[in-house]
C-alpha cells in the first residue's frame, strides 16, 4: 500500500455548505466523516453529480438518522446488515441530491455470490475494497481537516494520467465483484479513461464470472455505456476481453470475417459500433442507439455466399426483429420500448432503395405509414448506418437520402400527413359499420390505409369511411379481403 498522500483545499468552489454542516455534525459526535467514491472523482474533474457517498468511522446509523432529523431529510431507508442509510436532502444553493451514509467496512465474499458479508473496518479498510484508484479517493469533512482528500493509490495521478487501474490486484477485484469489469467498460466510455492492460488481462480471466451477476445488474451498467458519449469504447473493451459474449452472446456473434473465394463480407460487430457512435453523436435516445445495436443482429443467421452475387443477407431485417424481442426478455429489460425497437430493426433498410430511385408519391407515403411519428429518427439511423470509408460513396449517399427527406416534406405537405396518422380509425370504422373489436376491422384499416398510400382515395376522412363501406359491402362472408373498389 503506498503511503498516504494528502492535498489541503484542492477543491473550487468550495464545498456546499450542506455538506460542511454535516461535518460539523459529525464532529459533534466525534466520528471521522468523509465524502468518498464517484462524487470526489466527479468534484475534481468538474464533472455535474448528485449522488453522494459519505463514510463515516464509527456507527453510521444514529448519525444517518440526526442527519435526516437536523436536515429534514426524505425518502429515508435504512440498510442495517450493510449499516447503511440512503436519504434525499434539498439545499437552496446546491439542489436536491440523495445522500448515501455508510459506516467505514471491508468486505469478503463467497465464490458463487458478488454479495459481501461485510465488516467493520478501518478508513484504509474502505479505501482498499473500491473498485478503481480514482474511486478510491477520500475528502475530509471534519473541521480540523476539512478539502484534505487522502489518496492511498494514487488516485489523483491516474485521474491526471486518464487511466483505470484497481486499488489492489485486478484478479482479486473482479472476482469479489464481476460487475466491476462492466464498470471498467463503463468509466472507459464515460471518462475516455484507458483501461491497464494488466486489467483487461484480468478481465479476460474473469470474464465467465459475470455469469453470477443478476440480468438487472449487468443491464443497467449496459445502458450507461450505451448513454455515454462514444459507446464503442466500452462496447469493444466488453468485446476484447470477451464479457460481451458472456451478456449478450448474439451481438458477440456478429464478428468476424469470413471469405470465400477471396470475397470477405465487412465485420458487422465493428460496422455495429461505428453506426451506435454514429447515432450517439446526433441523439441521446438510448433506444435508437439499442436499434443501432440491433440493426444487424441476424446478419450471422441469415448470411449466405452465392458464387455468381457473393455474400447475402436477405431476411436479416425481419429476423432482426424476433431475436431483438427475444433478448429483451432474456435480459429482463423493459418492454414498453420493445415496438420502437423492433421497428427501427425492421424498416433500417427501407429508405436504401428510396434513395436510388425515382421515388413515387405512393413509396414515400407507406414509408410514412409504416414508420409513423418515428420517421426522423428512422432517418437518423439510415444515415447512421452509413460507414464506408470512401468519401465519393458518403457524400453520394447522404445526397440521396436529403432527396428521399426533401420528398417527405412534400407528400407530407401536400396530403396534410404531417401528424402521420389514417384519416379514419379503427373506432371510427367500428362506428360506422356497426362492428365490435375484431379481426374484420384490422383487415378492413388496412385496406383503408392502403388505399391512401397507393392515391387511390384522397387524405380524407370522408373518402376513408366511403372507401370503408364500400370495401365492406364487398367483403364475402368468409372475411377475406375482395378486390380495392
Amino acid at each position: 500500500m503506498n503511503d498516504p498522500q494528502e492535498m489541503t483545499h484542492p477543491i473550487q468552489p468550495a464545498l456546499p455548505e450542506i455538506l460542511c454542516h454535516i461535518g460539523d455534525l459529525a464532529d459533534r459526535n466525534g466520528l471521522g466523516c468523509y465524502l468518498v467514491g464517484g462524487y470526489v472523482r466527479d468534484l475534481l474533474m468538474q464533472r455535474p453529480c448528485t449522488d453522494i457517498d459519505i463514510m463515516v468511522t464509527g456507527d453510521p446509523l444514529p448519525f444517518a438518522k440526526q442527519v435526516r432529523d437536523e436536515l429534514h431529510g426524505r425518502n429515508f431507508v435504512l440498510f442495517e446488515r450493510f449499516r447503511t442509510a440512503q436519504l434525499e436532502l434539498d439545499d437552496p444553493s446546491f439542489g436536491s441530491f440523495k445522500l448515501e451514509l455508510v459506516g467505514a467496512r471491508k468486505e469478503s465474499y463467497s465464490q458463487d455470490s458478488r454479495k459481501p458479508v461485510t465488516l467493520i473496518g478501518t478508513l484504509d479498510d474502505d479505501l482498499s475494497r473500491r473498485d478503481f484508484t480514482i474511486n478510491a479517493l477520500a475528502l475530509s469533512l471534519n473541521s480540523e481537516s476539512r478539502n484534505q482528500i487522502i489518496d492511498r493509490f494514487d488516485g489523483l495521478g491516474d485521474i491526471e494520467r486518464r487511466i483505470l487501474r484497481t486499488p489492489l490486484d485486478p484478479l482479486q477485484t473482479f472476482s469479489d465483484d464481476p460487475l466491476r469489469m462492466m464498470r471498467a467498460a463503463r468509466f472507459a466510455a464515460q471518462l475516455g479513461f484507458t483501461v491497464l492492460p494488466v486489467v483487461i488481462d484480468a478481465m479476460k480471466t474473469m470474464s465467465s464470472r459475470i455469469e453470477i451477476v443478476s440480468r438487472e445488474r449487468v443491464s443497467q451498467e449496459f445502458f450507461k455505456i450505451m448513454r455515454s458519449a462514444r459507446p464503442s469504447t466500452g462496447l469493444i473493451i466488453l468485446h476484447e476481453t470477451g464479457v460481451l459474449r458472456d451478456i449478450l452472446p448474439d451481438v458477440a456473434a456478429m464478428a468476424g470475417i469470413e471469405q470465400v473465394d477471396g470475397l470477405g463480407h465487412k465485420d458487422t460487430l465493428f460496422h455495429t459500433f461505428q453506426v451506435i457512435d454514429n447515432v450517439a453523436a446526433a441523439s441521446e435516445n438510448l433506444w435508437l442507439r439499442m436499434a443501432a445495436l440491433f440493426h444487424d443482429i441476424a446478419k450471422p443467421a441469415t448470411k449466405r455466399f452465392s458464387k455468381s452475387s457473393g455474400w447475402s443477407f436477405h431476411g436479416h431485417d425481419a429476423v432482426g426483429v424476433r431475436v431483438t424481442a427475444r433478448i429483451f426478455k432474456q435480459m429482463h429489460w423493459p418492454l414498453d420500448p420493445l415496438e420502437y425497437v423492433q421497428k427501427m430493426v425492421r424498416l433500417h433498410h427501407r429508405p436504401i432503395p428510396l434513395s436510388k430511385e425515382e421515388i413515387s408519391d405512393s413509396a414515400i407515403r407507406r414509408l410514412m405509414f409504416d414508420a409513423g411519428e418515428d420517421l426522423q429518427d428512422l432517418m437518423t439511423l439510415c444515415r447512421a448506418d452509413v460507414t464506408s470509408k470512401n468519401p465519393r460513396k458518403v457524400t453520394m449517399v447522404m445526397n440521396n437520402f436529403s432527396y428521399v427527406e426533401k420528398k417527405i416534406a412534400e407528400v407530407a405537405e401536400k396530403d396534410l400527413l404531417a401528424k402521420w396518422r389514417p384519416p379514419a380509425s379503427g373506432q371510427d370504422i367500428m362506428d360506422e359499420l356497426g362492428l365490435a373489436p375484431g379481426k374484420v376491422v384490422g383487415v378492413i384499416k388496412k385496406a383503408m390505409e392502403n388505399a391512401v398510400i397507393d392515391g387511390l382515395i384522397s387524405y380524407d376522412r370522408d373518402a376513408a369511411l366511403d372507401f370503408v363501406r364500400t370495401y365492406y359491402r364487398n367483403m364475402p362472408k368468409d372475411g377475406v379481403a375482395p378486390e380495392s373498389p
